[in-house]
């Protein structure tokens, strides 16, 4: 049995969960999230908890039982939290500027300033060279925090450009180390 699988995921108050088809939908405060169903894998409410079992014990059905019980454990916490990410911009000249709740520009070192739209569902929120990603979709605020990171990664040597808070990196000692 999945260790993470086996694990019931508490609803919250105001979350709704429904079995529609071949999505299971999970709508609360925050928006309305639609997760693919596997054919090999169910998920019930009972007792105000989604228990997920796995229908047969092939490999492919133990494989999805715990991804499908943390992609709905996702889709809850995302409609009732929500999830952010928050992206440092370090470097000396390196600016990042908001234009509304959806665009962002950031100069950092190119020739012309960047400009990156976020998609559906994704707002952003600047606070000095802090940028917070904020959303619904797990998989999609990391993938826009991703794609804004790659505009600029760190540098091995200097350590500018946009990393993650929190993010460890380990500096290259260049040239002069080796005399």
């Amino acid at each position: 049995m999945s260790k993470i699988g086996k694990r019931p995921v508490e609803l919250p108050q105001k979350v709704v969960f429904k079995d529609e088809g071949d999505v299971y939908v999970i709508e609360g405060p925050k928006g309305r999230l639609e997760v693919l169903k596997h054919e090999k894998v169910k998920a019930e409410l009972t007792d105000g908890k989604i228990v997920v079992t796995r229908l047969d014990e092939t490999k492919s059905a133990k494989a999805m039982h715990g991804t499908m019980r943390q992609l709905i454990a996702n889709a809850v916490k995302g409609v009732s939290e929500g999830f952010v990410k928050t992206l440092e911009v370090m470097g000396i000249g390196y600016r990042v500027e908001q234009k509304g709740n959806d665009t962002i520009v950031l100069s950092v070192g190119y020739s012309k300033p960047v400009e990156f739209k976020a998609p559906e569902g994704i707002e952003f929120k600047v606070e000095g060279s802090r940028i917070e990603v904020r959303g619904i979709d797990k998989q999609k605020v990391g993938q826009v925090a991703s794609d804004i990171r790659e505009i600029r990664p760190p540098d091995p040597y200097k350590g500018k450009g946009i990393r993650y808070v929190g993010e460890i990196l380990r500096l290259k000692p260049g040239k002069q180390a080796k005399k």
